[in-house]
């Protein structure tokens, strides 16, 4: 593919994300501008295999954020040939293959960029996230530990949460620690109080499930469904119809078409 159809693609993205990605995400379409043009301006120099093989896999990243799966995929092939040794490429390639479900080649380009950095904490959690993505659970908690070990890790929270959601099923337990964990170092991380709330209230601890909900809706202005039909249940159970009938009514208000307002209505309540 040549480098101006790939600008051209890219900008076209980039003008319909603008329109319709939420504006929290607006800082990360214009880092992708910023890669696009920084990308541009190195890739058109003789620069050294090391440069391309950086400015295309930013390329590839921002194309995988913004759900260009094809093109990502393409930037990854492209920033291989110059540097087939660079394992951040090898990441990023994982990631979308992961997303196109073609879980063995997935897996090679996760285990290629360990092996040239086995320290790499994104890398490590990358592949923990995929291994519990393909009902390899128990296995996936080992790489998130040796993301948070790396001392250079700039998000641990996010593969204690990771770890969290992944051992839920087998060892409710240990996902409560994990959670407990993450929320030590981001006490107001919205997604990890409701996972945390969400695993509290389906093993009865039905009042440390409310108290997390409740911090949960002191940080969003705008719940989810999800978060409103697991307040309801909560309160449902502790028999406050009061509490109950409200969460009801701003989840019918809200959401009058998704799958947990049906199950509302069908008092399907697990």
């Amino acid at each position: 593919m040549k480098r101006g159809v790939l600008v051209i693609a890219l900008g076209a993205l980039l003008s319909a994300g603008c329109q319709t990605v939420p504006e929290a995400q607006q800082d990360q379409i214009q880092a992708a501008r910023e890669i696009l043009e920084a990308g541009d301006m190195i890739v058109a120099l003789p620069a050294d295999a090391q440069t391309r093989a950086k400015a295309h896999t930013d390329l590839a990243a921002a194309y995988y954020e913004l759900g260009n799966l094809a093109v990502a995929l393409e930037e990854t092939r492209i920033a291989l040939r110059a540097n087939p040794n660079y394992a951040r490429a090898h990441n990023v390639r994982g990631l979308v293959h992961m997303d196109l479900r073609e879980n063995a080649e997935a897996e090679q380009s996760f285990k290629r960029g360990l092996q040239l950095a086995p320290q790499d904490a994104d890398l490590n959690h990358n592949y923990g996230w995929f291994l519990c993505q393909t009902n390899r659970a128990d296995e996936s908690v080992e790489w998130f530990l040796k993301a948070i070990k790396n001392p250079l890790y700039r998000t641990p929270a996010r593969s204690y949460a990771a770890a969290g959601h992944c051992t839920e099923r087998s060892d409710p337990k240990e996902a409560a620690e994990f959670y407990e964990r993450a929320l030590r170092l981001e006490p107001n991380n919205p997604s990890v109080l409701l996972s945390f709330a969400g695993l509290q209230y389906r093993q009865g601890q039905l009042h440390e499930a409310r108290a997390l909900v409740s911090r949960y809706y002191k940080l969003v202005k705008d719940p989810t469904a999800e978060s409103l039909w697991l307040a309801h249940r909560i309160e449902h159970k502790l028999g406050d119809r009061m509490a109950a009938n409200q969460y009801a009514t701003e989840l019918r208000r809200r959401y009058a078409n998704s799958p947990q307002y049906q199950a509302l209505q069908r008092g399907q309540y697990e």
